[in-house]
């Protein structure tokens, strides 16, 4: 039978969770006074999951490789005329959803982010990946309108979820496109 090796972060949350990475190494997120049995207990009861979730990251590799022989190579004029791009395009789309939603906003800063596509602070400040403008429209829009919505839900709550959907009523599809071609954009 397969060990699974695993790493522990403990933390001031309620619950245990694990999560398989893109590498396949496997992370137990878990309560700072949780005990190892009860943390090795859960590992065993979701084994199957993880053991199906590490598969599925592997066929993933290989799809990404594939995908990577065939991306053109790009100079650094081509990364700076995107990065100039998604600056323009992010501030234009974040103050109409801004206005659109009756939000304010921060700072607005275009990242070269590896594994966020967004992030909102407490403050108010908006970060952005550059590579979004590499995606469709539509999804850059979810991950503005995404982020505009921790302005007022700091979480990811029903509540924060139906602001989303007010704007976007098909922010999952957006959502669900990200999740399947986003690490491929990550590769730029």
């Amino acid at each position: 039978m397969e060990r699974i090796e695993y790493e522990v972060i403990r933390s001031a949350r309620k619950t245990i969770a694990v999560q398989v990475n893109i590498d396949k190494s496997v992370l137990v997120r878990a309560p700072k006074r949780c005990s190892k049995a009860a943390i090795e207990d859960f590992v065993e009861e979701h084994k199957e999951w993880i053991i199906r979730k590490k598969k599925e990251m592997e066929r993933r590799a290989a799809e990404r490789e594939e995908k990577r022989k065939n991306m053109p190579q790009w100079s650094e004029e081509d990364y700076r005329s995107c990065r100039l791009e998604a600056e323009k395009a992010l501030g234009e789309r974040t103050a109409f959803f801004a206005k659109v939603m009756g939000i304010d906003y921060g700072r607005i800063t275009v990242r070269n982010q590896k594994t966020r596509w967004g992030s909102c602070s407490a403050k108010g400040n908006l970060n952005f990946n550059w590579r979004l403008i590499l995606a469709p429209g539509e999804v850059l829009d979810y991950v503005v309108v995404h982020e505009l919505a921790h302005r007022r839900e700091m979480n990811h709550s029903e509540r924060f979820w139906r602001l989303v959907e007010n704007i976007l009523p098909d922010y999952q599809r957006q959502r669900r496109w990200l999740k399947e071609n986003g690490e491929t954009l990550m590769e730029r």
